[in-house]
């Protein structure tokens, strides 16, 4: 099972970006699926998680800025990003629940004018 992180870049404050992640492989489903972030000299965060029925969960600091889903039939995981702010500067890794916990490679966001 391989996860194919893509959408980070580059973006002035106030902007957005959208992340996937694409998993690929035997996968006969996917269970939970998540984001993280970690930013130079800080603990990994939480981002946002969806739960293979669509629920989903948001780190108060993305709340109302963040919105997290997925497409099960292509394997999919998005994470639409609006209002951008510099604190939001990391690289963003997804996760799959699958029979275990596979990542995908980190994709860097900077939000900077």
């Amino acid at each position: 099972v391989q996860l194919q992180a893509s959408g980070g870049g580059l973006v002035q404050p106030g902007g957005s970006l959208r992340l996937s992640c694409a998993a690929s492989g035997n996968i006969f489903s996917i269970n939970g699926m998540g984001w993280y972030r970690q930013a130079p000299g800080k603990r990994r965060e939480l981002v946002a998680t969806i739960t293979n029925g669509g629920n989903t969960n948001y780190a108060d600091f993305v709340k109302g800025r963040f919105t997290i889903s997925r497409d099960n039939a292509k394997n999919t995981l998005y994470l639409q990003m609006n209002s951008l702010k510099p604190e939001d500067t990391a690289v963003y890794r997804c996760y799959a629940d699958i029979q275990a916990r596979y990542w995908g490679q980190g994709t860097q966001v900077t939000v900077s004018s």
